[in-house]
């Protein structure tokens, strides 16, 4: 039969909610009220939540990792190189995915603060400073990963996607084009507002001056992308844009979809495409796409490091790491 938390009470000679405050808030709980709790849960050989080890060990050796997009290569290629540096440390990694629902994010910090996780790294859907605050109080170290952190009050990796967009459209406008449709969103995600941006600067600062039109999606999916596709060539000809940049891969490998396989439109002779990420399938849409490349796997070991470092010392002051994006130029675009 399992050993329960009144057993343990029980054979401890306290109530209930000492042996909880012993699992989750030890600080709060006489030296000796720890010690008759932990002889009892070493006796009976009580677990809950691996608090119970935890005692014994004296830290966790779980660190939580919050996603936007599961179904995203780019974040699974992120979560990847976090695991890759965490085994170093034998630490593992519980991973939950949001889909861009702030329910479900909230949801998945409240598990990991009951968890007691060394730490979280998260790619968050908005505002959630005085969420990470709060984890921070209980002794929990939070990084952003994938979003610079504007007011520095927390550590952040990312890449700069306000570059990344200004080079997106540069190297269009290069190619010649001057009507360039960004499709992307939703722009309550602060990369695609800062990719659109950067787009924007490149247009602006072109000569003559390129336009930047925005064709809006509810997700960064292959299935809005496909969409969106649908929605441009059901515009009169004279109304296309000449070239478009998506704001991830996913969207662009939807347009690609929808315009070459669709509507046997040639790209990029009537429309060049540029994503963003660079993908493991970047290479294998049915034009080979030109995207800003993403160091991935270094975002994610990147994060994971500053992530055990703060939680070893919690005074270490917040810093941000910023990584270039690079424009690999494949066969959605080319030079007229």
């Amino acid at each position: 039969m399992a050993i329960s938390i009144r057993d343990v009470a029980q054979r401890a000679g306290v109530s209930v909610g000492t042996v909880s405050n012993v699992l989750n808030r030890p600080d709060e709980v006489s030296s000796e009220s720890v010690e008759r709790v932990t002889r009892a849960i070493d006796e009976l050989g009580y677990v809950r939540n691996d608090a119970a080890r935890k005692l014994r060990a004296g830290v966790s050796t779980t660190v939580g990792f919050v996603v936007l997009d599961g179904q995203n290569p780019f974040f699974n290629d992120v979560v990847r190189g976090a695991e890759d540096e965490a085994s170093r440390d034998g630490i593992a990694i519980l991973y939950g995915n949001t889909d861009d629902d702030v329910t479900r994010e909230r949801m998945y910090l409240d598990l990991f603060e009951e968890q007691q996780v060394r730490g979280v790294l998260i790619a968050p859907h908005g505002d959630i400073t005085a969420r990470l605050q709060r984890l921070r109080a209980r002794g929990i170290a939070a990084v952003l990963v994938d979003r610079f952190s504007g007011d520095g009050r927390f550590s952040s990796v990312s890449v700069d996607s306000v570059a990344g967009g200004r080079m997106a459209a540069a190297h269009l406008i290069e190619t010649g084009r001057r009507r360039i449709a960004f499709v992307g969103g939703p722009f309550d995600v602060r990369q695609m507002t800062d990719r659109l941006a950067g787009a924007r600067v490149a247009a602006e600062n072109a000569s003559p001056r390129a336009e930047i039109e925005v064709v809006s999606t509810t997700a960064p999916t292959v299935e809005q992308g496909a969409e969106a596709g649908r929605r441009i060539v059901s515009r009169p000809r004279a109304n296309w844009p000449d070239a478009i940049f998506a704001g991830n891969d996913l969207l662009a490998m939807g347009l690609l979809q929808s315009l070459v396989v669709g509507s046997r439109m040639l790209v990029p002779d009537e429309i060049a495409i540029v994503g963003f990420d660079d993908i493991s399938f970047a290479t294998a849409t049915a034009v080979p796409l030109t995207t800003l490349r993403q160091p991935s796997r270094m975002i994610g070991r990147t994060a994971l490091r500053v992530l055990l470092e703060e939680a070893g010392d919690p005074d270490l002051i917040p810093r941000q790491t910023v990584f270039q994006p690079e424009l690999v130029v494949r066969a959605s675009t080319s030079v007229r």
